[in-house]
């Protein structure tokens, strides 16, 4: 996926189970973490976000948890939210509804969130019928594509900065592959923002089905 924003077709679910942004009257902007936890990359990201008093929310991989668990806590116990992000990285629409519902329990059991993000934004009708009710999906409203080898680390700044608006739902990357641009584009965004005067809160579980997108 090469775009920013997220698909049309994502405007014909209910924002009851499904939100793309958290549009309010407040300048908050909720960034998000793919495909952690991993000690190449999250401990950078805590401590950019640290350094501007930042919190977010973390849509961490199964197997990434269970391999660092420490680095987990070590998540939560910096005041940010955690999200599900399958156990095994999954592309659903490459994998069987049972299959795929199984994963995302499975990463449910250690993750203990009912916040969900499919992988690639990928999921079937199916998938999306059998999880909603258990979970709430939370895509995106700005992907900055950091993970993309043909985009630059400035580039990947360009993309967030110009897409973002209040309520925006960030996505960047705590993995192998976006390390390097997330450590040019991360604080410079936290730091454009914070001068305009917005404040980075996390994705809130219990947060009213009120969104729109």
């Amino acid at each position: 996926m090469s775009f920013v924003r997220p698909p049309f077709f994502f405007r014909w679910l209910s924002p009851e189970y499904l939100v793309c942004d958290l549009p309010g009257d407040e300048k908050v902007i909720y960034l998000t973490f793919d495909d952690g936890p991993i000690p190449e990359a999250t401990p950078e990201v805590l401590a950019i976000l640290k350094g501007f008093s930042a919190v977010a929310t973390f849509f961490m991989v199964g197997d990434n948890v269970r391999k660092y668990p420490i680095l987990f806590e070590q998540v939560k116990q910096e005041g940010h939210a955690i999200g599900n992000h399958t156990f095994h990285h999954l592309n659903g629409w490459k994998t069987s509804p049972g299959l795929y519902l199984e994963d995302v329990n499975r990463c449910g059991e250690l993750v203990g969130s009912r916040l969900f993000r499919p992988p690639y934004g990928r999921f079937t009708p199916t998938q999306f019928f059998l999880l909603r009710h258990t979970y709430r999906f939370i895509l995106w409203s700005v992907l900055t594509n950091d993970f993309n080898k043909g985009i630059t680390a400035e580039k990947c700044l360009v993309n967030a900065i110009s897409a973002s608006r209040p309520g925006s739902v960030v996505v960047f990357h705590d993995n192998l592959k976006s390390v390097d641009k997330v450590r040019y584009a991360l604080p410079r965004f936290l730091e454009h923002f914070s001068g305009l005067g917005f404040r980075f809160a996390a994705i809130d579980q219990s947060m009213p089905s009120s969104a729109k997108l």
